[in-house]
């Protein structure tokens, strides 16, 4: 049963809870296991990757067959559903056209003192793709992941999931990372999979970026490798906001927070409502579809731990405890979401309107559903193509320029005491031309 709650002071209690529902007393036991494995990835290799992959995963592996073959790519078409090729393509199109939108542009000015300033956008070199999997199949997670980095222009990018007992990867899979520009995938999984991808093996290349989500192991072992490699986030359980008002349909949102709960028994879905009657409706609602839903166990969990509906006075109030809980996933089922929007300040992907369901953005709308999870939207933003990119500032100074500035350097680097800074300047603007200062002998 979905609880309700009219009381400020509990509701914010009660958010602070769920948004702290990840912080589990095992982790740091969690965290010493993966340790161990990325230290044997680390020195062991695939013989490592082989062992973990036989013991987690029940499939026995050789070096040889860590990467799939182009015949096993090839066969995994003959094995989808044209609708389900026909969907995978459409998703891929909408993705990259969002994506190229956010493609950041270098860029240079000029200005008239004969100062050059500017920014300039490089792709990483290789970029390693992470993919739960095993008896699961994410092909949009694929197309989230491999998109945004095509886009940037990465000119080597790697996917890495695990394989089923019998070494076998889902064909969806498959063919959604041929479709997304990806022939060059590894089965394997878990923690071991992130350490292959951060130092590299025999077989798996070592990358510059890991992304993907996966469970604790993998987000630890994403933490710890942090550094050695840059990371798209620390991806927690999945979590959808609501805010609704008297002219949301109760079924519709209920249908909302279910399609959250069913991820994880952890997931949270939360309905914030201005409408005592609408929370009601909701509530009932919410355990009629959980009659004979086909993940009815964990989902009923979720529900129960970390499903929560509050009644507000006013959508303004609504905005403000969601931006103190800054969702994953925030819906907007009110009658002018945009007038809402002006409200909402942290959230990682908003969704207005009563015909926006959170699953169109999982899919195929074409914004990112990476997204930052447990208030992470406070500071963080969604996967995106300058994931897969860094910049580097570009700065030239005529002599002209240079002497303009010196004095106010000398002062800078005096207080600091960084007497060659200020004499690499110095030594520039009152050496004379033709000098040997001024020809670098």
């Amino acid at each position: 049963m979905l609880r309700i709650t009219h009381q400020l002071t509990e509701a914010k209690t009660e958010l602070q809870r769920i948004c702290a529902r990840t912080h589990d007393d095992q982790v740091v036991h969690k965290e010493a296991t993966v340790r161990e494995i990325l230290h044997a990835v680390r020195r062991q290799g695939d013989q490592a990757l082989i062992q973990y992959t036989a013991d987690f995963d029940g499939a026995e592996l050789e070096a040889a067959t860590l990467r799939l073959s182009g015949a096993e790519l090839d066969a995994a078409y003959q094995q989808v559903s044209k609708g389900l090729l026909d969907a995978i393509r459409l998703a891929c199109k909408n993705v990259e056209m969002f994506h190229r939108q956010r493609l950041p542009q270098s860029w240079v000015r000029f200005e008239d003192n004969g100062v050059v300033l500017g920014k300039r956008y490089t792709p990483v070199d290789r970029a390693g793709l992470y993919v739960p999997g095993g008896r699961a199949s994410y092909p949009s997670t694929v197309i989230m992941n491999a998109i945004p980095a095509r886009v940037a222009g990465v000119p080597r990018v790697v996917m890495a999931t695990p394989p089923g007992p019998t070494g076998v990867i889902n064909p969806a899979v498959l063919v959604a990372a041929q479709e997304a520009g990806i022939t060059e995938i590894y089965r394997v999984g878990g923690a071991q999979a992130i350490a292959a991808l951060a130092y590299g093996t025999e077989t798996v290349p070592a990358v510059d970026v890991i992304t993907g989500p996966g469970n604790i192991y993998v987000t630890l072992a994403k933490k710890l490798v942090f550094g050695t490699v840059g990371i798209d986030s620390l991806a927690g359980p999945s979590e959808v906001l609501v805010i609704a008002d008297h002219t949301a349909n109760p079924a519709h949102v209920a249908a909302d927070l279910l399609a959250q709960a069913e991820h994880d028994p952890i997931a949270a879905a939360i309905l914030i409502t201005t409408s005592a009657s609408l929370a009601q409706r909701v509530a009932a609602a919410v355990d009629r579809q959980l009659t004979g839903h086909p993940r009815q166990t964990l989902t009923e969990k979720a529900i129960a731990n970390f499903g929560l509906a509050v009644v507000v006075d006013s959508l303004e109030m609504a905005a403000e405890l969601s931006n103190g809980f800054a969702p994953e996933h925030l819906q907007l089922e009110v009658a002018e979401p945009w007038e809402l929007l002006e409200h909402i300040r942290h959230a990682g992907a908003i969704f207005l309107g009563h015909s926006t369901p959170e699953a169109v953005g999982d899919y195929l709308a074409g914004p990112n559903h990476t997204l930052p999870t447990s208030g992470a939207a406070r500071y963080a933003s969604p996967l995106s193509t300058e994931t897969f990119m860094k910049h580097s500032s570009l700065m030239q100074y005529s002599t002209e320029a240079l002497r303009g500035v010196a004095d106010a350097i000398a002062v800078l680097t005096d207080t600091e005491g960084l007497p060659s800074h200020g004499d690499s300047v110095q030594r520039r603007v009152q050496s004379e031309p033709g000098s040997e200062e001024t020809e670098g002998r």
